[in-house]
Protein backbone atom coordinates (compact mmCIF):
# COMPACT_ATOMS: atom_id res chain seq x y z
CA UNK A 1 0.00 0.00 0.00
CA UNK A 2 1.30 3.46 -0.84
CA UNK A 3 0.79 6.87 0.72
CA UNK A 4 -2.78 7.56 1.85
CA UNK A 5 -2.40 10.40 4.36
CA UNK A 6 0.15 13.20 3.76
CA UNK A 7 0.97 13.12 7.47
CA UNK A 8 2.53 9.70 6.98
CA UNK A 9 5.46 11.42 5.25
CA UNK A 10 6.71 12.24 8.75
CA UNK A 11 7.00 8.53 9.44
CA UNK A 12 9.03 8.04 6.28
CA UNK A 13 11.18 11.05 7.20
CA UNK A 14 11.96 9.34 10.52
CA UNK A 15 12.93 6.23 8.58
CA UNK A 16 15.22 8.41 6.44
CA UNK A 17 16.90 9.81 9.54
CA UNK A 18 17.43 6.31 10.95
CA UNK A 19 18.76 5.13 7.61
CA UNK A 20 21.18 8.05 7.39
CA UNK A 21 22.58 7.30 10.84
CA UNK A 22 22.84 3.58 10.07
CA UNK A 23 24.68 4.43 6.85
CA UNK A 24 27.22 6.52 8.73
CA UNK A 25 27.79 3.76 11.30
CA UNK A 26 28.16 1.18 8.52
CA UNK A 27 30.61 3.27 6.47
CA UNK A 28 32.56 4.49 9.51
CA UNK A 29 33.06 0.92 10.73
CA UNK A 30 34.61 -0.10 7.43
CA UNK A 31 36.75 2.99 6.89
CA UNK A 32 38.03 2.94 10.49
CA UNK A 33 38.82 -0.76 10.93
CA UNK A 34 40.18 -1.44 7.44
CA UNK A 35 43.38 0.67 7.73
CA UNK A 36 43.97 -0.59 11.27
CA UNK A 37 43.91 -4.23 10.16
CA UNK A 38 46.04 -3.49 7.10
CA UNK A 39 48.62 -1.86 9.39
CA UNK A 40 49.10 -5.11 11.32
CA UNK A 41 52.06 -7.36 10.42
CA UNK A 42 51.72 -8.87 6.97
CA UNK A 43 51.53 -12.43 8.23
CA UNK A 44 48.32 -11.67 10.15
CA UNK A 45 46.50 -11.02 6.89
CA UNK A 46 46.50 -14.77 6.22
CA UNK A 47 44.47 -15.33 9.38
CA UNK A 48 42.17 -12.31 9.31
CA UNK A 49 39.66 -13.83 6.81
CA UNK A 50 39.51 -17.06 8.81
CA UNK A 51 38.92 -15.18 12.05
CA UNK A 52 36.22 -13.04 10.42
CA UNK A 53 34.54 -16.15 9.04
CA UNK A 54 34.62 -17.74 12.49
CA UNK A 55 32.98 -14.70 14.08
CA UNK A 56 30.27 -14.57 11.43
CA UNK A 57 29.69 -18.30 11.91
CA UNK A 58 29.26 -17.73 15.64
CA UNK A 59 26.62 -15.09 14.87
CA UNK A 60 24.76 -17.61 12.74
CA UNK A 61 25.17 -20.41 15.29
CA UNK A 62 23.80 -18.28 18.13
CA UNK A 63 20.49 -17.73 16.36
CA UNK A 64 20.87 -15.38 13.40
CA UNK A 65 21.79 -17.50 10.35
CA UNK A 66 19.78 -14.98 8.28
CA UNK A 67 22.77 -12.63 8.17
CA UNK A 68 24.84 -15.16 6.24
CA UNK A 69 24.75 -15.02 2.47
CA UNK A 70 22.90 -12.55 0.26
CA UNK A 71 19.69 -12.89 2.24
CA UNK A 72 17.18 -12.36 -0.58
CA UNK A 73 14.78 -14.94 0.90
CA UNK A 74 14.98 -13.25 4.28
CA UNK A 75 14.19 -9.90 2.66
CA UNK A 76 11.11 -11.44 1.05
CA UNK A 77 10.01 -12.78 4.43
CA UNK A 78 10.51 -9.35 6.03
CA UNK A 79 8.48 -7.69 3.30
CA UNK A 80 5.63 -10.09 4.03
CA UNK A 81 5.76 -9.38 7.79
CA UNK A 82 7.06 -12.73 9.03
CA UNK A 83 9.37 -11.28 11.73
CA UNK A 84 8.86 -9.09 14.77
CA UNK A 85 10.24 -5.57 14.65
CA UNK A 86 12.69 -6.40 17.46
CA UNK A 87 14.18 -9.30 15.52
CA UNK A 88 14.33 -7.20 12.35
CA UNK A 89 16.30 -4.50 14.16
CA UNK A 90 18.70 -7.14 15.52
CA UNK A 91 19.19 -8.57 12.03
CA UNK A 92 19.97 -5.11 10.64
CA UNK A 93 22.61 -4.53 13.33
CA UNK A 94 24.14 -8.01 12.99
CA UNK A 95 24.29 -7.69 9.20
CA UNK A 96 26.23 -4.44 9.57
CA UNK A 97 28.68 -6.18 11.90
CA UNK A 98 28.99 -9.24 9.65
CA UNK A 99 29.56 -7.15 6.52
CA UNK A 100 32.15 -4.98 8.25
CA UNK A 101 34.02 -8.07 9.47
CA UNK A 102 33.96 -9.59 6.02
CA UNK A 103 35.06 -6.43 4.21
CA UNK A 104 37.86 -5.28 6.51
CA UNK A 105 39.36 -8.76 6.73
CA UNK A 106 40.05 -8.81 3.02
CA UNK A 107 37.17 -11.05 1.92
CA UNK A 108 34.54 -8.60 0.69
CA UNK A 109 31.41 -10.16 -0.68
CA UNK A 110 30.09 -7.00 -2.28
CA UNK A 111 28.09 -4.04 -1.05
CA UNK A 112 24.88 -4.29 -3.08
CA UNK A 113 23.15 -7.22 -1.34
CA UNK A 114 24.18 -6.24 2.22
CA UNK A 115 22.92 -2.71 1.64
CA UNK A 116 19.55 -4.00 0.45
CA UNK A 117 19.36 -6.46 3.36
CA UNK A 118 20.16 -3.88 6.04
CA UNK A 119 17.78 -1.38 4.47
CA UNK A 120 14.93 -3.89 4.27
CA UNK A 121 15.39 -5.00 7.88
CA UNK A 122 15.70 -1.44 9.14
CA UNK A 123 12.70 -0.27 7.14
CA UNK A 124 10.50 -3.15 8.26
CA UNK A 125 11.58 -2.64 11.89
CA UNK A 126 10.85 1.09 11.68
CA UNK A 127 7.46 0.30 10.16
CA UNK A 128 6.69 -2.09 13.01
CA UNK A 129 7.60 0.47 15.67
CA UNK A 130 5.65 3.26 14.00
CA UNK A 131 2.57 1.04 13.63
CA UNK A 132 2.86 0.18 17.30
CA UNK A 133 3.01 3.83 18.31
CA UNK A 134 0.63 5.15 15.65
CA UNK A 135 -1.88 2.45 14.69
CA UNK A 136 -3.65 4.76 12.24
CA UNK A 137 -0.72 4.62 9.79
CA UNK A 138 -1.74 2.78 6.63
CA UNK A 139 1.65 1.90 5.17
CA UNK A 140 2.35 -1.83 5.25
CA UNK A 141 5.50 -3.44 6.64
CA UNK A 142 6.43 -4.37 3.08
CA UNK A 143 6.22 -0.73 1.99
CA UNK A 144 8.53 0.35 4.81
CA UNK A 145 10.94 -2.46 3.92
CA UNK A 146 11.05 -1.36 0.28
CA UNK A 147 11.56 2.29 1.23
CA UNK A 148 14.28 1.17 3.66
CA UNK A 149 16.17 -0.48 0.79
CA UNK A 150 16.29 2.84 -1.01
CA UNK A 151 17.24 4.70 2.15
CA UNK A 152 20.42 2.66 2.72
CA UNK A 153 21.28 2.91 -0.96
CA UNK A 154 20.97 6.69 -0.76
CA UNK A 155 22.88 7.10 2.50
CA UNK A 156 25.57 4.45 2.21
CA UNK A 157 26.23 4.24 -1.53
CA UNK A 158 25.31 7.91 -2.11
CA UNK A 159 23.01 7.14 -5.02
CA UNK A 160 19.66 8.71 -4.02
CA UNK A 161 18.05 8.85 -7.46
CA UNK A 162 19.28 5.41 -8.51
CA UNK A 163 17.69 3.96 -5.40
CA UNK A 164 14.35 5.60 -6.25
CA UNK A 165 14.19 3.84 -9.61
CA UNK A 166 15.45 0.60 -8.08
CA UNK A 167 12.68 0.54 -5.47
CA UNK A 168 10.05 1.38 -8.07
CA UNK A 169 11.25 -1.41 -10.35
CA UNK A 170 11.40 -3.94 -7.53
CA UNK A 171 7.95 -3.10 -6.16
CA UNK A 172 6.11 -2.07 -9.31
CA UNK A 173 4.21 0.30 -7.02
CA UNK A 174 4.58 3.88 -8.25
CA UNK A 175 2.39 5.23 -5.45
CA UNK A 176 5.34 5.01 -3.05
CA UNK A 177 7.55 7.36 -5.08
CA UNK A 178 6.93 10.31 -2.71
CA UNK A 179 7.76 8.33 0.48
CA UNK A 180 10.92 7.05 -1.20
CA UNK A 181 11.97 10.55 -2.25
CA UNK A 182 11.35 11.98 1.23
CA UNK A 183 13.17 9.17 3.05
CA UNK A 184 16.08 9.17 0.57
CA UNK A 185 16.53 12.91 0.89
CA UNK A 186 16.79 12.78 4.68
CA UNK A 187 19.13 9.78 4.57
CA UNK A 188 21.40 11.35 1.96
CA UNK A 189 21.63 14.74 3.67
CA UNK A 190 22.33 13.25 7.10
CA UNK A 191 24.95 10.82 5.76
CA UNK A 192 26.57 13.55 3.68
CA UNK A 193 26.56 15.98 6.59
CA UNK A 194 28.11 13.56 9.07
CA UNK A 195 30.52 11.95 6.59
CA UNK A 196 31.25 14.33 3.68
CA UNK A 197 33.37 11.87 1.69
CA UNK A 198 31.63 8.78 0.34
CA UNK A 199 32.92 5.36 1.34
CA UNK A 200 34.37 4.70 -2.11
CA UNK A 201 36.34 7.95 -2.06
CA UNK A 202 37.72 7.10 1.39
CA UNK A 203 38.67 3.55 0.37
CA UNK A 204 40.51 4.66 -2.76
CA UNK A 205 42.45 7.28 -0.80
CA UNK A 206 43.38 4.67 1.80
CA UNK A 207 44.83 2.63 -1.07
CA UNK A 208 46.91 5.58 -2.29
CA UNK A 209 44.63 6.65 -5.13
CA UNK A 210 42.96 10.02 -5.51
CA UNK A 211 40.15 9.65 -8.03
CA UNK A 212 37.81 12.58 -8.78
CA UNK A 213 34.68 12.46 -6.66
CA UNK A 214 31.45 12.98 -8.59
CA UNK A 215 29.90 14.57 -5.51
CA UNK A 216 32.74 17.07 -5.28
CA UNK A 217 32.63 17.78 -9.02
CA UNK A 218 28.90 18.42 -8.91
CA UNK A 219 29.29 20.90 -6.08
CA UNK A 220 32.49 22.52 -7.23
CA UNK A 221 32.15 26.22 -8.03
CA UNK A 222 32.93 26.79 -11.71
CA UNK A 223 35.21 29.76 -12.19
CA UNK A 224 34.34 31.97 -15.12
CA UNK A 225 36.14 34.67 -17.04
CA UNK A 226 34.18 37.39 -15.24
CA UNK A 227 35.70 36.16 -11.94
CA UNK A 228 39.21 37.05 -13.11
CA UNK A 229 38.85 39.86 -15.66
CA UNK A 230 40.14 43.35 -14.90
CA UNK A 231 39.02 46.83 -15.88
CA UNK A 232 39.78 47.97 -19.41
CA UNK A 233 43.09 49.88 -19.62
CA UNK A 234 42.08 53.40 -20.64
CA UNK A 235 42.07 55.10 -22.97
CA UNK A 236 40.86 52.81 -25.75
CA UNK A 237 42.47 53.53 -29.07
CA UNK A 238 40.79 53.32 -32.48
CA UNK A 239 42.52 51.96 -35.55
CA UNK A 240 42.28 55.15 -37.67
CA UNK A 241 44.17 57.32 -35.19
CA UNK A 242 47.66 58.58 -36.12
CA UNK A 243 50.45 57.09 -34.02
CA UNK A 244 51.58 60.45 -32.65
CA UNK A 245 48.13 61.38 -31.36
CA UNK A 246 47.63 57.91 -29.94
CA UNK A 247 50.91 58.23 -28.02
CA UNK A 248 49.83 61.56 -26.51
CA UNK A 249 46.57 59.95 -25.31
CA UNK A 250 48.25 57.04 -23.56
CA UNK A 251 51.39 58.69 -22.22
CA UNK A 252 49.93 58.99 -18.74
CA UNK A 253 48.25 55.58 -18.75
CA UNK A 254 49.62 53.16 -16.11
CA UNK A 255 49.10 50.20 -18.43
CA UNK A 256 51.82 49.13 -20.85
CA UNK A 257 49.52 47.00 -23.00
CA UNK A 258 46.77 48.93 -24.78
CA UNK A 259 43.65 47.85 -26.65
CA UNK A 260 42.89 49.08 -30.15
CA UNK A 261 39.32 48.92 -31.48
CA UNK A 262 39.15 47.74 -35.09
CA UNK A 263 36.31 48.57 -37.46
CA UNK A 264 33.63 47.28 -37.47
CA UNK A 265 34.06 44.80 -34.59
CA UNK A 266 37.45 43.49 -33.67
CA UNK A 267 40.34 44.10 -31.33
CA UNK A 268 44.08 44.36 -31.49
CA UNK A 269 46.76 45.52 -29.06
CA UNK A 270 49.89 47.59 -28.98
CA UNK A 271 52.33 48.64 -26.27
CA UNK A 272 53.38 52.15 -25.32
CA UNK A 273 56.99 51.25 -26.06
CA UNK A 274 56.07 50.24 -29.62
CA UNK A 275 54.29 53.57 -30.10
CA UNK A 276 57.29 55.51 -28.79
CA UNK A 277 59.68 53.62 -31.05
CA UNK A 278 57.62 54.17 -34.21
CA UNK A 279 57.03 57.86 -33.46
CA UNK A 280 60.77 58.38 -32.86
CA UNK A 281 61.42 56.75 -36.24
CA UNK A 282 59.28 59.39 -37.94
CA UNK A 283 56.14 57.27 -38.42
CA UNK A 284 53.92 59.47 -36.26
CA UNK A 285 51.61 60.38 -39.16
CA UNK A 286 50.77 56.73 -39.93
CA UNK A 287 47.51 55.29 -38.66
CA UNK A 288 47.42 52.55 -36.10
CA UNK A 289 45.71 50.31 -38.67
CA UNK A 290 48.76 50.36 -40.90
CA UNK A 291 51.17 49.12 -38.22
CA UNK A 292 49.03 46.65 -36.29
CA UNK A 293 49.55 42.91 -36.80
CA UNK A 294 47.25 41.18 -39.27
CA UNK A 295 46.03 38.71 -36.67
CA UNK A 296 43.30 40.08 -34.45
CA UNK A 297 43.04 39.35 -30.75
CA UNK A 298 40.77 36.46 -29.77
CA UNK A 299 37.79 37.49 -27.69
CA UNK A 300 36.14 35.98 -24.66
CA UNK A 301 32.76 36.47 -23.01
CA UNK A 302 32.21 36.99 -19.27
CA UNK A 303 30.33 33.69 -18.88
CA UNK A 304 33.03 31.56 -20.51
CA UNK A 305 34.71 29.02 -18.18
CA UNK A 306 37.99 30.43 -16.91
CA UNK A 307 39.98 27.50 -18.26
CA UNK A 308 38.98 28.65 -21.75
CA UNK A 309 41.11 31.76 -21.19
CA UNK A 310 44.16 29.51 -20.78
CA UNK A 311 44.04 28.82 -24.51
CA UNK A 312 44.88 32.42 -25.30
CA UNK A 313 46.66 34.18 -22.42
CA UNK A 314 50.02 32.45 -23.03
CA UNK A 315 50.14 33.78 -26.58
CA UNK A 316 48.45 37.14 -26.10
CA UNK A 317 49.41 39.46 -23.21
CA UNK A 318 45.91 40.94 -23.11
CA UNK A 319 42.63 39.37 -24.23
CA UNK A 320 39.43 41.46 -24.43
CA UNK A 321 36.25 40.27 -22.74
CA UNK A 322 33.30 41.49 -24.80
CA UNK A 323 29.54 41.52 -24.42
CA UNK A 324 27.62 38.71 -26.09
CA UNK A 325 25.04 41.26 -27.25
CA UNK A 326 27.60 43.62 -28.77
CA UNK A 327 31.03 42.34 -29.76
CA UNK A 328 32.20 45.93 -30.07
CA UNK A 329 31.54 46.58 -26.37
CA UNK A 330 34.47 45.53 -24.22
CA UNK A 331 33.58 44.74 -20.59
CA UNK A 332 37.04 43.94 -19.34
CA UNK A 333 40.39 42.39 -20.16
CA UNK A 334 42.19 39.31 -18.91
CA UNK A 335 45.84 38.27 -18.81
CA UNK A 336 47.82 35.25 -17.74
CA UNK A 337 48.56 36.81 -14.36
CA UNK A 338 44.83 37.43 -13.79
CA UNK A 339 44.01 33.78 -14.50
CA UNK A 340 46.76 32.40 -12.26
CA UNK A 341 45.92 34.76 -9.40
CA UNK A 342 42.25 33.75 -9.53
CA UNK A 343 43.07 30.03 -9.44
CA UNK A 344 45.48 30.57 -6.53
CA UNK A 345 42.85 32.57 -4.65
CA UNK A 346 40.29 29.81 -5.22
CA UNK A 347 42.72 27.20 -3.90
CA UNK A 348 43.39 29.25 -0.75
CA UNK A 349 39.66 29.58 -0.13
CA UNK A 350 39.20 25.81 -0.52
CA UNK A 351 42.03 25.13 1.94
CA UNK A 352 40.41 27.43 4.52
CA UNK A 353 37.17 25.46 4.25
CA UNK A 354 39.03 22.16 4.72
Amino acid sequence: MGLVRPGELLAYAVLGVAGGLASVIFASGITTLRPQLKALPHWTQYFQPALAGLMIGVIGFLGAPQVMGAGYEVMDQAIHGQFTWQFLAILAGLKIIATILSFVSGTPGGMFAPTLFIGAMLGAAAGGVEHLLFPHLTGSTGTYALVGMGVLFAGFLRAPMTSVFMVLEVSGNYSIILPVLVANTFAYLIARGLQPASIFDVLTRQDGLDLPSMEELREEHILRVEDAMQAVPLPLLVDDEPLERALRQVEDSPSENLLVCLSPTGWSSITKQQLRTMVSEGKGALSLRSVLPIRQLPRLHPDHPLDMALRYVNEWPLVPVVSRANFGKVEGVISRDNVLERYQSSEREANKIL
